[in-house]
């Protein structure tokens, strides 16, 4: 069993994490803990620890691009661990932001279909270097499993077949409601 999913739903590409988003997320929690009253009380833990804790989540970091998925894992106290299928990735958004340019990183932001809260994204992923390259890579990756999948052609001529019908239909009902109206 473990052969055959191998064989349905191999790696393609690991992605790799910029080392600079450690500093742009260890530079983020001492602005957040300045901007905030409770903040400021935890600043000192951050100045101290802070950098360790971040080494770890840094090092918890994980994506891979397969032929059917995009995995992800992070975390260090709590962790995550999604798996989105490329066949329901609708959108793949890049975005440099001046802070984020200033450090050198980009963010991609994917969003699925069946999103429960609109404009939210399904999972995000800052820092992977070349970015540019590697949303192209699951782009073009989810185009081939969705432009390959058999049931396309089939599904689309028989929901076509099947709609002349129901058109049909609702143009008799409509009459008869048409008649008994007026």
């Amino acid at each position: 069993m473990n052969d055959q999913h191998s064989r349905r739903a191999r790696q393609l590409v690991e992605a790799k994490f910029d080392p600079r988003l450690k500093t742009y997320s260890y530079v983020g929690g001492i602005i957040l803990f300045i901007v905030t009253i409770f903040g400021i009380v935890l600043l000192p833990f951050w100045l101290i620890f802070g950098k360790i804790y971040i080494d770890k989540h840094f090092n918890s970091l994980y994506c891979e691009l397969t032929t059917r998925a995009l995995h992800f894992k992070k975390g260090v106290w709590f962790q995550t661990e999604r798996t989105v299928p490329l066949d329901k990735i609708q959108d793949l958004t890049f975005k440099e932001g001046p802070i984020l340019r200033y450090f050198g990183l980009s963010y991609l932001k994917i969003e699925t279909a069946g999103q429960s809260v609109q404009g939210a994204a399904d999972m995000s992923l800052t820092g992977i270097i070349d970015a540019r390259k590697f949303r192209e890579m699951v782009l073009d990756q989810r185009d081939e499993i969705t432009d390959k999948s058999p049931d396309s052609a089939q599904t689309q001529s028989a929901d076509e077949n099947d709609i002349i019908p129901l058109l049909n239909e609702i143009h008799k009902t409509l009459k008869s409601i048409e008649s008994k109206v007026g």
